[in-house]
């Protein structure tokens, strides 16, 4: 007779192998998914079979990213780890950090004396090269360094502060230098930064187009000149998508919309597409909501207003000059938007056709001291 061990066990037994059955009969059941909205990024897919990637490894490790990617019910184990480590007081995903109040903040390691050195190389370089254009350098810190005090306990980031007063240093006094973090820090206490996402908000773009202006001799606009619309409240961006921590809330984003109206000519050079706005409503109901704001990031966008004739603005930037770009509208005629992690051409060239008066460089810190696009400004230069 069969006792209560072996019963529970044979019950236990019967239970495991129900379980790997029922996954593989989804596994194979359930269709592949092209992109994982949650993540915002695309899914792997079944590798190709042949011998030569079977001996070089390739095949074996590519068919493990699929079935981690393509793996059922994904989704719902991702949320379950991200429960199980909150429990655990786990701070740290994925380079991201679960910060209080609901802030998720990236991780930030100080930049090497050489990439420093070679990121204030090209700036100097460029200036020696174009001595007739106004250059402004504005390099906007992290969330992480401007609300610190939302930091998880023994965070590991060093200081960004120290850093972008080195890149001053290092810059010639004929490229004005933004202090952005200070315009930040003062209004720290509104919500400057997304909670999901490593953007400031448009009310902090708002903030350091103030500090811009200053520097720049223009008058800025207040606040009451526009017309603060919430155009969605369901915003997870991009440190929800690259960490594992779910079950926050999402984000809002508004956008300032000047009362009075004006005309605006978007054209975006590589696409060869012209709009009338600035902003792409209908992303709103994509993954990567912040991409309202021009579309997201191209390598050339011409931007024609009935503001100043004779004024032109050269912007050489990553995607958090997306959400301040609107402000400059009244002030300049022309806005020409290069991205240089995409532009293949010469900047130099550009400056010298298009005889811009100002010319604004602005990164993130973190993308700036990581991304060496900025080293291309001195592409096609002799």
């Amino acid at each position: 007779m069969m006792g209560y061990d072996s019963k529970r066990r044979s019950l236990t037994g019967l239970l495991l192998l129900g379980y790997v059955g029922a996954m593989i009969a989804a596994n194979v059941l359930i269709p592949d998914k092209p992109f994982s909205e949650s993540e915002n990024r695309v899914l792997a897919e079944r590798p190709s079979f042949s011998l030569r990637s079977l001996l070089s490894g390739h095949f074996t490790s590519n068919y493990e990213s699929y079935t981690w990617d393509q793996f059922a019910f994904r989704d719902a184990w991702v949320r379950a780890k991200s429960d199980a480590d909150r429990l655990l007081g786990v701070k740290e995903s994925n380079g991201v950090l679960l910060g209080k109040e609901g802030y998720l903040m990236e991780t930030y390691t100080s930049p090497s004396d050489a990439d420093l050195e070679d990121r204030a190389r090209a700036l100097r370089a460029f200036d020696q090269a174009a001595p007739g254009i106004r250059k402004y350098v504005m390099l906007a810190p992290t969330a992480g360094a401007v609300l610190a005090d939302k930091l998880p306990a023994y965070a590991p980031v060093d200081d960004e502060r120290a850093d972008l007063d080195q890149v001053r240093r290092m810059l010639p006094q004929s490229v004005r230098f933004v202090d952005v973090y200070s315009a930040l820090a003062t209004e720290r206490e509104q919500p400057i930064f997304y909670k999901t996402d490593h953007h400031w908000t448009t009310e902090g773009a708002y903030y350091a187009y103030q500090a811009l202006c200053s520097q720049l001799g223009i008058i800025p606009q207040g606040e009451a000149s526009f017309d603060i619309r919430q155009v969605t409240d369901e915003f997870y961006g991009s440190l929800f998508s690259k960490s594992g921590f779910r079950r926050l809330q999402p984000d809002q984003i508004n956008l300032y919309l000047p009362k009075e109206l004006s005309k605006i000519k978007v054209s975006y050079v590589d696409e060869g597409r012209i709009s009338d706005s600035l902003y792409e409503m209908d992303n709103l109901h994509k993954k990567d909501k912040y991409t309202v704001f021009l579309n997201g990031n191209h390598a050339l966008i011409r931007i024609t207003t009935d503001g100043p004739e004779n004024k032109k603005l050269l912007v050489v930037k990553d995607s958090y000059a997306n959400s301040l770009i609107p402000f400059l509208t009244k002030h300049y005629g022309e806005i020409d938007v290069v991205d240089l992690r995409y532009y293949d051409e010469s900047i130099l060239k550009l400056v010298q056709e298009r005889q811009f008066q100002d010319m604004l460089i602005l990164y993130n810190c973190k993308t700036f001291f990581e991304d060496p696009s900025i080293l291309n400004l001195t592409e096609g230069m002799p």
